[in-house]
């Protein structure tokens, strides 16, 4: 069921996000936890926890900036930045949008534009994928969905 009324045009969809998150600092600190349990209750090799530890130093950079990610979607545009990368597409030259949930659960976003040009959404601006769903679809953009994708 849609949240606008009947014959309106569907309100813009906007997403901002951070890198600065309690998600992103619960992740980082329960890595961090259990690799120093590893190292002292099962004596675990250091190279071990070092590579554990250094898993997390992606997220941990993004933490500490502070990275902010947007998404915008209204009746003529999606607009989207992350960190330094910034895109914009007409949704008039997209042809479909395919979502792919990968075996992680994530899901992948690309916009195939009608000249055939791929273009994928970065992952860290993309909102809940069943609102950015209803969003496109409010809009006549056709979007394909396909689960457990490994491409």
């Amino acid at each position: 069921m849609s949240a606008f009324a009947p014959g309106s045009p569907p309100p813009p969809l906007h997403h901002a996000a951070s890198g600065r998150s309690l998600r992103a600092a619960l992740v980082i600190l329960t890595v961090w936890l259990a690799a120093l349990a590893l190292r002292l209750w099962l004596q675990a090799h250091p190279a071990i926890v070092a590579a554990a530890l250094l898993a997390t130093l992606p997220a941990l950079w993004d933490f500490a900036r502070a990275r902010r990610a947007r998404l915008t979607l209204d009746d003529r545009t999606l607009c989207w930045r992350s960190g330094p990368v910034t895109g914009e597409v007409a949704l008039a030259r997209i042809d479909r949008v395919r979502m792919d949930t990968r075996l992680d659960l994530s899901v992948r976003v690309r916009l195939i534009l009608r000249d055939g040009t791929r273009v994928p959404l970065p992952q860290d601006a993309l909102p809940p994928p069943h609102r950015l769903h209803e969003a496109l679809v409010s809009r006549g953009v056709l979007v394909e969905k396909h689960h457990f994708a490994l491409l």
